[in-house]
């Protein structure tokens, strides 16, 4: 399983905003920063900053993408509620 942080740079962008302006702006830290660009965990407080920052939910900053997820729908076996959505 992991985590993506597209939602956040798109609110970063909607606000002409960088990474490194979150530094001081939301009170993250430089490691924080790049756990951000690596797609890595980050602990509560940090998505409590950002939450605050951007007055939102944790949802509207990260999205779970599934590691494996079928391709086809030969692969669909052991996933029968989403077959009808193929």
């Amino acid at each position: 399983m992991s985590f993506s942080y597209r939602p956040l740079f798109i609110q970063l962008a909607s606000r002409g905003m960088k990474k490194t302006d979150l530094l001081k702006e939301a009170g993250l830290s430089s490691a924080t920063l790049a756990k951000l660009g690596k797609g890595e965990y980050l602990s509560g407080e940090s998505i409590e900053k950002l939450c605050k920052y951007f007055e939102c939910q944790p949802g509207d900053l990260v999205e779970y993408v599934p590691d494996t997820f079928p391709k086809s729908t030969e692969e669909l076996s052991g996933y029968e509620d989403l077959q009808s959505v193929c």
